[in-house]
């Protein structure tokens, strides 16, 4: 596996892959007004890893790095359970200046889980428009 800076020809696997995520990770959630247009609507201005293996598309993580905010972690389901999202986990994690932040939705228990086993903690809780979610944050570590 391979993980790397976003390019231009990744916007159309991507745009796939984050709609066909979306709509098996969140069965609970109205998708009908969900498009390929999410994707980039929902990147602009964000750091994106993109991991990758023998020209294959594993996943994708999204970064506000002005706010050390991971804001979108996606792994196709084929890829699910194979370290995929931990590698693009530490990867993000490695571009923070201080504090991390990112929001679970709340229903989202296998997300919420994965981040919990890897050091995250619940700080508080909102609601945006789409769901309840739960703010998460991790110290950097000093190194």
């Amino acid at each position: 596996m391979h993980i790397r800076s976003f390019q231009n020809h990744d916007r159309a696997p991507l745009s796939e892959l984050f709609l066909n995520t979306r709509k098996l990770s969140w069965p609970w959630l109205d998708s009908s007004k969900w498009g390929l247009s999410d994707f980039e609507k929902y990147t602009e201005n964000e750091m994106i890893l993109v991991a990758e293996k023998d020209q294959e598309y594993l996943g994708f993580a999204s970064i506000y790095l002005q706010e050390n905010f991971l804001h979108h972690l996606f792994i196709a389901p084929n890829a699910q359970n194979q370290g995929v999202g931990t590698a693009l986990l530490h990867a993000a994690e490695q571009l923070f200046t201080g504090t991390g932040y990112l929001k679970c939705l709340s229903e989202n228990k296998q997300a919420l889980s994965f981040y919990l086993g890897h050091g995250w903690e619940a700080i508080s809780t909102g609601v945006s428009e789409e769901a309840g979610y739960i703010l998460m944050s991790k110290a950097k570590l000093i190194q």
